[in-house]
């Protein structure tokens, strides 16, 4: 066999934990693996972020197959080159597992196209920080900043490219150490890869110029957070977009207006997806331009789903912008859940003809729960452990994913806790940069 032929390949699954975990192959035994896969073992869905194990069903027992996608696979050439794949779990059978993130973002968005005959077009922003960076006045969105990461960020864009990620733009962000990067739009599950795929090689690239960067929800109490953004869209079968109409007040179609109706109405009951970890909680609170009530805004950047601006008068140019973005996520989700999650709510929406609350036009942390609840508000869970109640207690969470999904993913998250009691909120975070 020659050199080549011994040559790894990854194949990985992001996990419940927002973790890339997976085996290596020669790259040789390709065409039998991208077939049968590699074992895998069902309790390894209870690995939390720390590497402790929550309470399973499984046990000891019982075998899977995670089995490269061939449409995923990359090889990208730098120091050392990297071929890799993402892989769905399977059954022994064939059959898709029923706890596979990548599966079930899958199966939501399909399901989503057979009841509106559209498709999704989405995109992930991450945002992210180099850890141990000492704060430097002026340097928020600045050129000195930009400067400073230049030489990794064009090296890391070029890998993004090669792997067919598509990025978009790239910025010094607010926050000390703090960098934005978005990518454009694709369709279905690609988004979800490409976001995988993004955090994979962020750590690789960076790594190799001496960087530490970090995705966590929030380095330091005292400072800003990491946000996630997800941009939605939608196409029907020829391509031709369904997400603007024309004279509408905000330019919302009937489509997107229920769409992000079922979103806002079921946000708190699939937040303990979206935003998963203890320190999350940090991060959604007021004036934190992140999320705190289940509101709509008009460009507005502290609502949980924003109508973004476009850039044109023509209808037609309208139309292919014309996005929304959904604010209360965070990169310790999967991202194939958040995708799941927020497709899922927003079909149910559709299904429901939902209508969202008037956008917000004030400051919704000055009202009283009651104002709030009038006008169609309500604030969203302030801990995990009340996101996770939300979670477990939510029948139309339990319709989605079922209600084995549901009790692993609250009993995964309940042994995350754990391994945190006793530590004060800096040391808090400090665990979760380690980990993101």
């Amino acid at each position: 066999m020659t050199q080549r032929n011994n040559n790894l390949l990854f194949v990985g699954t992001n996990d419940i934990a927002g973790i890339l975990r997976g085996k290596s192959f020669p790259v040789g035994e390709w065409d039998k693996r991208s077939q049968r896969g590699v074992g895998w073992t069902p309790t390894n869905v209870q690995i939390t972020c720390f590497d402790s194990i929550s309470d399973s069903p499984f046990g000891s027992f019982g075998d899977l197959a995670l089995v490269p996608d061939p449409q995923t696979r990359i090889t990208i050439d730098h120091d050392q080159k990297l071929d890799f794949a993402m892989g769905d779990i399977r059954t022994l059978e064939g059959a898709p597992w029923e706890f596979c993130t990548r599966s079930l973002a899958r199966r939501a968005i399909e399901e989503f196209h057979a009841l509106t005959g559209a498709t999704v077009l989405s995109s992930f922003e991450h945002e992210f920080q180099l850890k141990g960076q000492v704060p430097r006045p002026g340097d928020a969105f600045g050129f000195k900043g930009f400067r400073d990461g230049q030489a990794w960020a064009e090296a890391y864009l070029a890998a993004l490219s090669a792997a067919g990620c598509a990025p978009d733009t790239f910025m010094k962000e607010y926050g000390p150490g703090q960098y934005e990067i978005t990518m454009k739009p694709a369709q279905g599950i690609t988004s979800a890869d490409n976001a995988a795929i993004l955090r994979m090689l962020t750590h690789d690239v960076l790594t190799r110029f001496g960087k530490c960067p970090s995705f966590a929800p929030i380095l330091d109490p005292d400072s800003v957070g990491n946000g996630l953004h997800v941009h939605f869209s939608f196409l029907d079968d020829a391509g031709e977009p369904l997400t603007w109409e024309e004279g509408e007040e905000t330019g919302m179609s009937t489509l997107t207006r229920h769409f992000i109706g079922g979103v806002l109405k079921y946000l708190d009951q699939i937040l303990a997806i979206l935003a998963p970890s203890e320190i999350s909680y940090l991060r959604l609170t007021p004036h934190r331009w992140s999320a705190a009530y289940n509101n709509l805004g008009f460009r507005d950047r502290e609502a949980s789903v924003r109508i973004c601006p476009v850039t044109s008068s023509d209808p037609e140019s309208i139309a292919r912008q014309y996005n929304f973005e959904v604010r209360a996520a965070d990169n310790a989700a999967s991202p194939y859940l958040t995708l799941a999650a927020l497709v899922f709510a927003g079909a149910q929406g559709v299904r429901d003809a939902i209508e969202p609350p008037a956008p917000a036009q004030e400051d919704l942390s000055l009202l009283s729960p009651e104002a709030l609840a009038a006008k169609g508000f309500r604030r969203l869970p302030d801990s995990l452990g009340k996101a996770l109640e939300a979670l477990r207690s939510s029948e139309a969470a339990r319709g989605w994913f079922g209600d084995g999904f549901v009790d692993l993913y609250v009993a995964h998250k309940q042994g995350e806790l754990a391994q945190l009691e006793g530590l004060d909120w800096p040391a808090k975070c400090a665990r979760y940069a380690e980990v993101y």
